[in-house]
């Protein structure tokens, strides 16, 4: 069956092409559905972005975004073929993905669908599990009540995001700026902050990317002198009700794999397994070339 590429020019224009396609799975699909509609309401102009769809007879069975200088996205296909086609148009793009992100084992095929176009080697990043939650089960006995951040709060949340960012992905930690992430996230409509305050902030979580029926939480943070006190699952457990409160049918959010702990409390909490996703990072290599490169 023959399949083709089509770039989307906007983000506005992806969602238009691919959201009906995205919607079959919405959880698992939350960062192609989310990060587009982020950028719309910010309404921010930066780096050229990437959105793709592919298709075939049958319509849309693909998607890809990179928002630069960030990490390409893709979603589930049952055509592993496309993967192949996806790297072939990023590259005529003249763009290079930092790294990869996508379902199981959809990020791993097109790594080395990039390795033997390009020549770049890749190892694997951080996996995740993503989490559907639609009824909170409440944390109780935990000192302390969850309240929206605020500038005065802006001194303490930028060094928390940058551990937050360490922590979570250690060498292969997104190139982000902890000031504009937060500043945005105080200011934004389609994204926040939310502390823990037990006579001042205790843990940090916020939300973002907001699809048709859900948002995502994330990130959770609690400062390790703060810790095994209940904080972050509370602020996880009250950010989750509020959402919901708000209209959204479900939450959600990822859970690194190789934090047993988390996952358990995440469940706890009442979020439940959608799929595993994984990163494969690109290492920097002489068969890198824009598209303009002879």
């Amino acid at each position: 069956m023959t399949h083709d590429v089509i770039r989307c020019e906007t983000a506005r224009a992806f969602l238009g092409r691919a959201e009906a396609f995205l919607l079959a799975d919405e959880a698992c699909h939350n960062l192609l559905l989310g990060e587009p509609a982020t950028l719309i309401a910010r309404n921010v102009q930066g780096p050229r972005p990437y959105f793709a769809v592919v298709t075939n007879a049958n319509g849309i069975v693909a998607a890809a975004m990179m928002i630069q200088p960030h990490r390409l996205i893709l979603s589930r296909t049952d055509f592993p073929e496309t993967l192949r086609l996806i790297a072939q148009d990023l590259r005529a793009a003249g763009m290079i993905p930092p790294s990869v992100l996508g379902p199981v084992p959809i990020s791993a095929r097109f790594a080395g669908a990039w390795e033997n176009l390009s020549g770049q080697h890749y190892e694997p990043g951080l996996m995740q599990r993503i989490y559907r939650l639609t009824d909170v089960r409440p944390v109780s006995g935990v000192l302390g009540s969850l309240r929206q951040a605020t500038q005065s709060d802006r001194q303490v949340l930028i060094p928390w995001m940058r551990a937050f960012a360490i922590e979570a992905f250690g060498k292969h930690a997104p190139p982000t700026d902890a000031a504009q992430i937060v500043d945005q996230r105080l200011r934004g409509t389609t994204e926040g902050l939310y502390v823990w305050d037990h006579d001042g902030p205790t843990a940090l979580v916020g939300y973002a990317g907001p699809t048709p029926h859900g948002i995502r939480v994330g990130p959770v943070y609690t400062p390790p002198k703060h810790r095994r006190h209940g904080y972050g699952s509370a602020s996880v457990a009250a950010l989750s009700q509020l959402l919901l409160n708000r209209g959204y049918r479900f939450c959600y959010l990822y859970a690194d794999l190789a934090n047993p702990a988390s996952n358990r409390i995440y469940q706890r909490i009442g979020y439940e397994s959608v799929c595993e996703v994984v990163e494969y990072c690109f290492l920097p290599g002489p068969g890198v070339h824009h598209m303009d490169d002879p």
